[in-house]
């Protein structure tokens, strides 16, 4: 099986999934968000335009002439051809579907999503709805495009987290800076953190009122929404557990720089293995279970004094400083629980 594998650009992740699909019988292609094409409408009205229906039972593609010989990896488009007439019907018209490099994302048994590049909201919309398409299609696509947007979004995620009764640092979200202050006032020691973002990019911890103040202008000029979260005192350590379906394959205990609260390894955070209590196991895949995510990278923060809370759940998550610190086949584990996915369909 072809498995395209949707990416910001090809690196350690893209080549650890092609790594663990080859080892598995199987071929991964990197292919760019920002190449894909959707081509629409002058069929019969029906949707289909003579391609993409899955044969009752087999759960094979038809795609015309643009099925795929076994072995060749090479999709057949009149003339076999990769270029910009790859997708066409005979007589020089252009098959409906959904592409990328002229891979057929539709005639693919799964798809990878990993990290959906930066650009204009219609941009990040129209990539979010090219996976939905290829789901509703029958594709498996991993994560799911409405875990994604759940996961993507801090707010949206806190909520699901708290009502799913999962405990989450008191946090105020808001558009006017002045809400922005009074909520500052009220907790005194406070992170500021980005809606969307990872890694720890664009957090700033503020504890002084005339930080706060310039700390909200600048927000305030780029028409930024406030996220606004209680500090925890969590001795500069906070836990990183990596799910994938029902199981947390692995650990790691972060701590932060210099005694610092990053706990990040991007901004300087280390890594050590660690194995986790069955109340954390639970906690961890319950969070989860709450944003719908198939593989996850769930952030536990234990309070020094206070329960343990869960800060974030990653829906597209790196796992390279895991791996080197526990030396478990990430890749692997996600590509079995992709494979088992597309037997199941």
């Amino acid at each position: 099986m072809r498995v395209p594998i949707l990416a910001a650009r090809a690196g350690w992740h893209t080549a650890e999934l092609c790594r663990a699909l080859a080892e598995r019988g199987h071929e991964g292609r990197v292919v760019a968000y920002e190449g894909l094409v959707a081509r629409l409408g002058g069929g019969s009205g029906k949707g289909e335009a003579g391609r993409g229906k899955r044969e009752a039972g087999s759960g094979k593609r038809e795609a015309g002439s643009g099925r795929r010989e076994a072995g060749s990896g090479k999709g057949e488009a009149g003339s076999g051809k990769g270029e910009a007439g790859s997708g066409k019907r005979e007589g020089g018209s252009e098959r409906q579907g959904l592409w990328s490099c002229d891979e057929d994302l539709e005639a693919a048994g799964a798809v990878l999503a990993r990290i959906i590049p930066a650009g204009s909201l219609e941009q990040i919309i129209y990539r979010v709805d090219a996976l939905h398409r290829l789901e509703e299609r029958g594709v498996a696509v991993l994560n799911p495009p409405r875990a994604i947007e759940r996961t993507v979004d801090k707010f949206w995620t806190s909520t699901l987290l708290e009502r799913a009764g999962i405990p989450v640092p008191e946090t105020v979200v808001c558009e006017r800076a002045e809400d922005a202050v009074r909520a500052f006032r009220g907790m005194g020691d406070v992170i500021v953190k980005p809606l969307f973002g990872s890694m720890g990019l664009g957090m700033v911890r503020v504890s002084d009122e005339e930080i706060a103040f310039r700390v909200c202008r600048t927000l305030d000029a780029i028409r930024a929404v406030y996220y606004v979260q209680r500090a925890i005192d969590h001795a500069g350590r906070d836990i990183r557990a990596f799910v994938v379906g029902d199981r947390v394959i692995a650990a790691v205990e972060r701590r932060a720089e210099g005694g610092g609260w990053r706990t990040n390894l991007s901004r300087g955070g280390q890594a050590y293995p660690c194995a986790l209590s069955s109340e954390w196991t639970e906690l961890a895949l319950q969070a989860a279970r709450a944003v719908g995510a198939e593989y996850a990278g769930v952030d536990l923060l234990p309070a020094r004094h206070g329960p343990t809370y869960v800060l974030e759940v990653n829906g597209i998550p790196g796992w390279r400083g895991l791996q080197a610190s526990t030396g478990v086949d990430v890749a692997g584990s996600v590509v079995d629980h992709l494979l088992e996915r597309t037997r199941q369909r």
